[in-house]
């Protein structure tokens, strides 16, 4: 099945929420790609935006466009984040990292007021873990130690590229820990940070304000209840 047009109703969807002028956190990945397009679509248009970008790809891309970004450094004070996510529970948490970004994007995520994210339907699940391993990333010292204790949790395996260990944009590695189908993700997320050298993990927990999903047949939105909408 040909996903990119699901992929890319749920990035134009997104467009539908930008206010007229705001501070942009810009997703990593393949839908968040088109929306980043259409981000620089919307400010030649006239709207007036600053962004965050949440990995080397998509500062690349951004400033390809012409698009305005704020220093990596932060502090940051940001309106709206729309990013992508490899798996999505009915509970609207989160697996993300497949690309390895989700140290920055959990960052720029916990300092936007909102969170939007966009996903094709074969990325829903009813439960996490059911068709993504959570990544996690791990410091290079010692990171065969921390593997060891991380294979508590299910199988693990190291992210590699041409035979070598992948490396993130922050010079850390990732292993991909395939825990099944997880019974409570906020545990989950919690107990791998108390292992020595991990770094971050791929399990977003009520990180979503509202989600878009496109599908063959259009798109569809669900709304976190109590969330704060952007300006």
């Amino acid at each position: 099945m040909d996903i990119l047009p699901a992929k890319r109703r749920a990035a134009l969807a997104a467009l539908d929420h930008l206010p007229e002028q705001a501070v942009l956190g810009l997703g990593s990945g393949s839908t968040a790609s088109i929306f980043i397009d259409g981000v620089a679509e919307v400010l030649r248009a006239g709207k007036r935006f600053t962004c965050v970008a949440t990995s080397e790809q998509s500062r690349r891309q951004a400033l390809d466009l012409d698009i305005p970004l704020l220093e990596d450094s932060g502090p940051w004070n940001i309106d709206l984040c729309v990013d992508g996510a490899d798996e999505v529970s009915e509970d609207l948490d989160l697996i993300k990292g497949g690309g390895g970004c989700h140290l920055r994007e959990k960052i720029v995520n916990a300092n936007s007021r909102y969170n939007i994210i966009i996903v094709d339907e074969t990325k829903l699940s009813p439960r996490l873990g059911r068709r993504s391993p959570v990544p996690v990333e791990v410091v290079v010292f010692g990171h065969a130690s921390t593997a060891h204790e991380l294979r508590k949790y299910g199988r693990v395996t190291l992210r590699e590229f041409e035979g070598k260990p992948w490396l993130t944009d922050g010079g850390n590695v990732i292993y991909d820990v395939n825990v099944g189908a997880i019974e409570s993700p906020a545990q989950l997320d919690s107990d791998l940070h108390g292992i020595p050298g991990v770094v971050e993990t791929g399990l977003f927990v009520a990180r979503t304000d509202m989600l878009i999903v496109g599908s063959t047949s259009g798109v569809r939105r669900v709304e976190r209840a109590h969330s704060v909408k952007p300006i």
